[in-house]
């Protein structure tokens, strides 16, 4: 048994630890050297745990976030607020064969599905969101929006 942990025993304690040492040092009735080293081993554990500090609390892995205050959603807002992204205005589209497409030259007409005066798609990241009238303002064209797609119908668009 080691200084340390002799120290830490009591009277009661010592004694009984040295009689079961004593005990498992001399092999009687055939124990071997393997049975009187786990014998040792549990005097020295036995010492240990009766004389060990209470385990600390363990520390949580994840902090609690129900506890926290929520912040405004203005704050949220404000980390994704410089996040570039691809708005589209689409005018129509069409399908066309390879065969066409190589025929096409300057001053082709492309027929596109989209009727004249009808709204045009508005897309961000490929998304659509709204739908609006061509404007133009400056010399340079723009969109004024008509009709803003709400998130329950963008849902139900993407699961199509």
């Amino acid at each position: 048994m080691s200084e340390d942990t002799q120290e830490d025993l009591s009277a009661d304690d010592w004694a009984s630890a040295l009689a079961e040492q004593e005990t498992a040092a001399a092999p009687a009735d055939g124990m071997d050297d393997w049975a009187a080293a786990l014998a040792e081993q549990e005097v020295a554990d036995k010492a240990a745990a009766s004389h060990a500090p209470a385990a600390p609390p363990k520390a949580q892995i994840f902090p609690n976030f129900a506890a926290e205050t929520v912040a405004p959603a203005t704050n949220n807002l404000d980390l994704i607020l410089d996040i570039p992204v691809h708005l589209t205005v689409e005018l129509g589209r069409t399908k066309i064969a390879i065969r066409n497409l190589l025929q096409l030259a300057q001053g082709s007409v492309v027929e596109l599905d989209g009727l004249a005066g009808e709204p045009m798609d508005v897309l961000v990241n490929g998304c659509l969101i709204a739908q609006g009238e061509v404007v133009v303002v400056n010399d340079k064209f723009g969109i004024r929006l008509t009709d803003i797609i709400s998130p329950a119908e963008r849902l139900h668009r993407i699961n199509r």
